[in-house]
């Protein structure tokens, strides 16, 4: 009885080796995978930067090109804006009726 005993320790104790063992594999590939990721991320960036070149600095002339355009159309629009709203009343207001040219009368 007191072999079964210590066999059935033995096993117990192989057993927590083995998973033991199991859980350190995991975590060894667990740790390739993440530098491999890591390499291979690092190795995208460098040809994305590689292939867009001074693409960033294009984007800030973009932005200085856009706020310079909306800059003079905001003052065109200071500019022009009683002049339109004067024509658009006038042409509102003054109204002068007329049969269309392509009226025909029935009949």
């Amino acid at each position: 009885m007191a072999s079964q005993s210590q066999g059935i320790q033995q096993l117990l104790q192989a057993e927590k080796r083995a998973a033991e063992k199991v859980a350190e594999a995991r975590k060894r590939k667990n740790r390739r995978l993440k530098q491999y990721r890591m390499q291979r991320e690092k190795e995208f960036k460098t040809k994305e930067a590689a292939a867009l070149g001074s693409h960033g600095n294009s984007a800030v002339e973009v932005d200085k090109e856009t706020v310079g355009k909306m800059g003079s159309i905001q003052t065109s629009y200071q500019r022009n804006r009683e002049g339109v709203l004067g024509n658009l009343l006038k042409m509102v207001c003054d109204i002068k009726p007329e049969i269309h040219a392509n009226y025909r009368f029935a009949g």
